[in-house]
């Protein structure tokens, strides 16, 4: 691969392992929540209703057709209802615990302090995040993951989302570099693998679960150590 100087990466789903920190959240707000009772009998099957719905509200996030207000409003709230749960026993507080307690939990994917540790000593690497900053820095500083990246850009402070050109673009300029000099790192391929490619950057993708890749992306990994192969 041709030289970079800074490396982007994307935080959630890439190294911080959204999913398996959600599922550890939600079991234990089944169980606080007292979520049996009111007809959900398998703390499974709520898990993967509400990944289902979350994953398709942050990618209309991610292009800019809801707000945040609206994604954490629908994510549980139709979770529910999908279920058959009656709109007038959706536990109140059910969000706000979630975005408490998720963030939290610090599982990271395999070899993650052991990939940012070797490339931080090549590069100069960065996060670019369109999570939500308040989650986003209990995040960083709970699993210690903050000292290998010199800037932290979180799309919310920014004003403009992966995969806009904007982001990219502000992300470059406050690192001192260009996007011929720069890399991103990401598992979603429209906000950070062609949003980095359609504003003229290489990237990586991130494909831990083997998803179709287009042909007009180069490169892919299944695991971050294999970056220390790469780069």
């Amino acid at each position: 691969m041709k030289p970079y100087n800074h490396i982007f990466f994307d935080l959630d789903h890439t190294i911080w392992d959204f999913d398996k920190n959600a599922e550890e959240a939600l079991h234990e707000l089944y169980i606080s929540h007292r979520l049996n009772d009111i007809g959900l009998t398998s703390a499974d099957v709520f898990i993967e209703t509400y990944t289902q719905n979350n994953h398709r509200l942050w990618r209309e996030y991610h292009m800019g057709n809801i707000s945040k207000e609206t994604l954490r409003e629908a994510r549980f709230k139709q979770t529910f209802l999908d279920l058959g749960v009656h709109p007038d026993v959706i536990p109140n507080g059910f969000e706000d615990a979630y975005v408490q307690l998720c963030p939290t939990k610090t599982n990271l994917f395999p070899n993650a302090h052991e990939t940012l540790a070797y490339l931080q000593s090549k590069y100069t690497l960065h996060l670019i995040s369109n999570g939500f900053k308040e989650s986003q820095d209990i995040k960083i500083s709970g699993t210690g993951i903050g000292k290998y990246f010199t800037h932290v850009i979180i799309s919310e402070i920014v004003g403009v989302n992966k995969p806009d050109k904007a982001i990219f673009e502000y992300a470059v300029n406050l690192a001192g570099t260009t996007k011929h000099q720069s890399l991103m790192i990401g598992d979603s391929l429209e906000a950070d693998v062609l949003g980095a490619l359609n504003y003229g950057m290489d990237a990586i993708y991130f494909n831990p679960f083997n998803a179709p890749k287009p042909d007009e992306v180069k490169v892919q990994i299944s695991g971050l150590k294999e970056l220390t192969l790469l780069l």
